[in-house]
């Protein structure tokens, strides 16, 4: 069967996660190396991520607020550990004026280097920890609760468009309490937050839970993520949700008097996902055929494409359209009003089609002057778009039976794709009970292993640094020690012989 991708996922895996986003106009090269224009369709879907999340995080009781772009170093310097986990990653600022270097170019002007240097925002926590510290005098100031949504740059050296870029768009909440106990709860609220979010609009199946401790966040003492499984197997962290205790707080003097009138350091968290998201959408959803837009996050379920052949007949065949579009706009789904757009552009039927195919839109509506005739329409489900005889499956209904059937139709579409993303990921995960079948499993399901679910005692320090060289030699890391367990079976740790606590999966990862 032939595709509309050039490049299939069974052929290379990596081109054709880059071609879908070509192809379907989601982001290009900027010219700065690891930094993405993201073009209109591509910024839709983050817009629709957003919009949804957002509300989300505010029924939580958090209020968004915007810090600076650029930190004082100082800043980073009061938190050791902090600091060495982003070192290698910071873009830092050191002068403020070019001038012209005598060779036709232009150069840091020496006499305009700044007193101190400023570090690109990696991440907020020092900055924000600062703002509390002034924020925060009594017990009745606490909690505080708050998110920002912005930019962020980590100079990374392999980048990958939404993956892993050096610039990236993000929402990261940080929050003050009054004692550990509420702030763990915070952690875990936020993290369910984002496990609903990405099953009920993402349409994509996530398992959350703990990371060990080489995996968390600098600085912190618990960290939470929710990992998702790719169509080749592979992890991808889609976000993650940090107790971070005293630490930053002690760093940055957040102290309050409690009801006693005594002094205590406030416990904060700190949580956050990105536009690494998209990159989820893409390898959970996407097809040889292209991108596969579930409706919550589509910023058009519903493109209508008139036929047109630069004929007189045209303007009735586009009047039709957007007689159809007004229906539909009337209708709600998914707990919106159907967002239909009509796409009168002169260019080919066939090219149009496919250039929506390749993009996700969840619906394809096609319309010629015999459909104008008999009230009809042709319809394509793009979660299903072949026959079984691999022909397109366009369907031929009613005009009005369509719009009565709109809404269940994006609403099956949504619960469609999210049943795929659940069957893939369960059917994936394998459970092994020693160290060599570890070995043996991902020597001989090398194309796509899945991960595989063990046994874990916790170790810590010098026992797990040991651990994560045997894994880092198969390419391995610990995904998370998945959330409820309620004991482990009976049966040694995989890696240490020690008694196990609970199960962990174990995974290679983006």
């Amino acid at each position: 069967m032939k595709h509309a991708l050039s490049v299939t996922r069974e052929q290379d895996f990596a081109a054709w996660y880059q071609s879908v986003i070509t192809e379907a106009d989601m982001a290009e090269d900027s010219g700065v190396r690891g930094c993405m224009v993201i073009r209109p369709w591509g910024y839709g879907i983050w817009e629709r991520i957003q919009r949804l999340l957002d509300d989300r995080i505010k029924a939580t009781g958090h209020e968004n607020c915007y810090f600076p772009l650029f930190i004082p170093l100082s800043y980073f310097e009061k938190e050791a550990e902090h600091v060495e986990g982003f070192a290698k990653e910071m873009a830092v600022v050191t002068h403020h004026r070019l001038i012209p270097d005598g060779k036709g170019g232009l150069m840091p002007d020496p006499e305009a280097k700044l007193e101190e240097p400023l570090v690109v925002r990696p991440t907020s926590e020092t900055v924000i920890g600062t703002a509390f510290s002034r924020w925060v005098q009594s017990w009745r100031d606490l909690p505080v609760l708050i998110n920002q949504w912005a930019n962020v740059v980590r100079w990374e050296m392999r980048t990958r468009m939404f993956l892993r870029t050096a610039e990236f768009l993000w929402q990261e909440g940080h929050t003050a309490h009054a004692s550990a106990e509420e702030a763990k709860g915070e952690t875990l609220k936020m993290l369910e937050v984002y496990r609903s979010f990405a099953e009920d609009c993402l349409g994509v199946h996530v398992i959350a839970g703990e990371k060990p401790e080489n995996e968390r966040f600098p600085g912190a003492i618990e960290t939470w993520s929710i990992e998702a499984m790719m169509q080749d197997g592979k992890a991808l962290q889609a976000g993650t949700s940090h107790f971070l205790g005293t630490n930053f707080a002690h760093a940055q003097n957040i102290r309050f008097q409690n009801a006693e009138g005594q002094l205590e350091l406030a416990n904060t968290t700190s949580w956050g996902v990105s536009t690494r998201m998209i990159g989820a959408v893409i390898m959970v959803h996407g097809d040889d055929d292209g991108l596969r837009v579930p409706p919550m996050i589509a910023p058009w379920q519903v493109v209508i494409v008139p036929m047109l052949r630069d004929q007189p007949e045209d303007a009735a065949i586009v009047d039709y359209a957007r007689e159809l579009q007004a229906q539909l706009v009337k209708q709600s789904a998914l707990g919106e009003p159907i967002r239909a757009m009509v796409d009168a552009r002169p260019a080919k039927a066939a090219t149009k089609r496919w250039g929506w195919v390749k993009k996700g839109a969840p619906i394809v509506i096609e319309i010629g002057g015999r459909d104008v005739a008999g009230g009809n329409v042709s319809v394509i489900r793009r979660d299903r778009l072949y026959r079984e005889d691999g022909k397109l499956d366009s369907q031929v209904v009613a005009r009005d039976a369509f719009v009565g059937d709109a809404a269940a139709m994006l609403e099956d579409i949504q619960a469609t794709l999210h049943a795929q993303s659940v069957e893939k990921l369960r059917a994936n995960i394998v459970p092994i009970d020693d160290w060599a079948g570890v070995e043996a499993h991902f020597a001989e399901a090398a194309k796509n292993p899945g991960w595989v679910d063990v046994r874990w005692s916790k170790p810590t320090g010098a026992a797990l640094d040991t651990v994560v060289e045997r894994l880092k030699a198969l390419k391995l890391t610990i995904r998370n020690a998945p959330a409820g367990q309620t004991g482990c079976d009976d049966g040694p740790c995989i890696f240490t012989g020690a008694p196990a606590v609970e199960r962990i999966l174990i995974g290679r990862a983006y």
